[in-house]
């Protein structure tokens, strides 16, 4: 299994609203290095679900229903996209300043290339993000 994080604004699509909705086909993603993850993504693959812009935290994890497929929201066949359902909600969310503050952390993509959508996340680091947040593995 491999293990992602995707970020939305939780006013333009929240943790919540993926838990009341059951599941979501991830679209909208236009960038390329974002689109390769999506396409990388396997069906049961953990998304850690991260609010951008409003919290700035992890909040909880999202599994891979379906690999990827057209993105239904553009006619650019180079858009993908994948469906996601709710896992596990964060006991406590995982802000971007723990994550900062943890040395172990220091070379997660959320630092390093922070504007990226859709990212990966090493085992080691999944396994850490999970112990902030007060979930098992």
């Amino acid at each position: 299994m491999n293990y992602w994080l995707i970020k939305s604004e939780p006013s333009a699509y929240s943790w919540e609203q993926l838990v009341n909705d059951g599941n979501t086909d991830w679209t909208g993603v236009r960038n390329y290095a974002a689109r390769n993850n999506l396409k990388a993504m396997k069906k049961g693959d953990w998304c850690f679900f991260y609010h951008s812009n409003e919290g700035l935290e992890i909040v909880g994890i999202a599994k891979v229903a379906k690999e990827f497929f057209q993105d239904p929201t553009t006619a650019e066949r180079a858009w993908v996209c994948v469906n996601v359902v709710p896992l596990k909600k964060m006991k406590t969310a995982v802000t971007m300043v723990d994550v900062k503050k943890d040395k172990r952390l220091q070379n997660m993509d959320l630092l390093r290339i922070s504007r990226l959508s859709v990212q990966t996340v090493k085992p080691d680091e999944a396994k850490i993000i999970c112990e902030m947040g007060g979930v098992k593995i």
